[in-house]
């Protein structure tokens, strides 16, 4: 376990009072979507990432605090490179959270962390992409059980033939890929769109004339909020089908009531009948008079999971706690569902592979290839507000 001494000069630790008498805080970094096109995560993530540092430091880390550094990545590629640069170069933080984004975040670890000791935990991508570099963790589950489940449901409701539209990035294509492998029917429009675009008028009258009934949307709330508008204005009535990031309060708030009745739409999800999701969840509403979104517990379990692995950790460097980063989530040990459970085990001389923390977004269990368990929601609109009605599991 690793221990502070005082007048020890290590990369990262910040020069603040820790709460339980140590005299440094421990420093890790975070690339979030605070402005941009996903901007609307970016808030939700930080709230729950706000939860998670209060929940920590309640009980402190060897008698320190856990400090967490954060950086916008402007929803963009290029923004989440120069965040996590500066993080790493310059705060030399050997834990970093992020991105929202599955091309962000694949950017910040192709140029950024890759070939250094450095770890990072995305907080939100659901990318397939990201599976294909084990040393890039993700909290949120792949959008693979998203597409099957997808492909599914709109062959359970009736239709052989759909349209299709994905955001032009990693995100979009590869999820777009996904489904079609997964859908037996008919093709009748795949095409992509470009973000942040003023209107995407061509595209929904592209699909509208694809005689397609069924229209599958894997695309950002705010580009989904205009072609909402777009189908409505032009009295388009598709039955509409969506990927995680096409649902929020922001697409309620700007688009017109009916106008997507009955729609569905299939989202990672946690398990929102444990008791520490519940937990979770109250003190969320209390502390921000709104229900959590399944990205909040995301970006909480990023922060108690960093939490844990620097308690466990030999040292507070990149290569002591991806050691250890995986291990505390592990099946094998004792489950907990609070970091204060998990600490406790750590202090009384308990290893990594003793700790079993089971998230507020659910059971973690990275795998070989950095992506934990699947557990999905479907989503449908009724009476312009989103009902759970089903959940999927991986």
């Amino acid at each position: 376990m690793l221990k502070l001494t005082g007048g020890v000069g290590i990369a990262g630790l910040a020069g603040c009072s820790g709460s339980g008498g140590g005299e440094e805080a421990y420093e890790i970094g975070m690339v979030d979507a605070q402005t941009g096109s996903l901007s609307a995560f970016g808030e939700r993530n930080q709230r729950g990432k706000d939860l998670a540092v209060s929940a920590v430091n309640d009980v402190g880390i060897g008698g320190s605090e856990l400090q967490v550094t954060v950086e916008d990545s402007g929803s963009e590629n290029q923004g989440g490179i120069s965040a996590a640069q500066k993080l790493v170069n310059q705060n030399e933080v050997p834990f970093l959270i992020g991105a929202v984004g599955s091309g962000v975040s694949l950017a910040i670890y192709e140029s950024v962390i890759e070939g250094t000791d450095v770890v990072q935990l995305s907080q939100n991508s659901t990318g397939l992409g990201l599976t294909e570099f084990p040393g890039l963790l993700r909290m949120s589950p792949p959008g693979s059980t998203q597409a099957t489940a997808l492909a599914d449901i709109i062959a359970e409701d009736g239709y052989d033939e759909v349209a299709v539209t994905y955001v032009n990035n990693d995100y979009g294509e590869s999820l777009a890929d996904e489904f079609l492998d997964a859908w037996d029917g008919s093709v009748a429009y795949d095409n992509s769109h470009d973000q942040e675009q003023s209107s995407y008028s061509s595209v929904i009258s592209e699909m509208n004339g694809s005689d397609a009934d069924a229209w599958l949307f894997i695309t950002y709330q705010a580009e989904f909020s205009t072609m909402v508008d777009e189908i409505y204005s032009s009295g388009y009535e598709p039955m509409m089908y969506g990927a995680d990031s096409v649902s929020g309060d922001n697409v309620l708030e700007n688009t017109p009531e009916g106008s997507m009745e009955g729609m569905k739409i299939v989202v990672p999800s946690a398990r929102e009948e444990e008791q520490n999701y519940k937990d979770f969840a109250s003190a969320f509403e209390d502390e921000y008079d709104q229900s959590p979104s399944s990205w909040a517990a995301y970006a909480y379990d990023c922060v108690v999971n960093a939490a844990l692995a620097i308690q466990a950790a030999d040292s507070f460097t990149g290569a002591a706690l991806g050691d250890v980063v995986r291990d505390v989530t592990r099946p094998e040990g004792e489950e907990v569902t609070t970091f204060e459970a998990a600490s406790e085990i750590l202090s009384d001389g308990g290893g990594p592979s003793d700790v079993d923390y089971q998230g507020v977004s659910g059971p973690i269990d990275f795998d070989e290839n950095g992506d934990p368990v699947g557990f999905l929601q479907v989503l449908e609109v009724q009476d312009h507000s989103y009902e759970g009605v089903d959940f999927i599991s991986s």
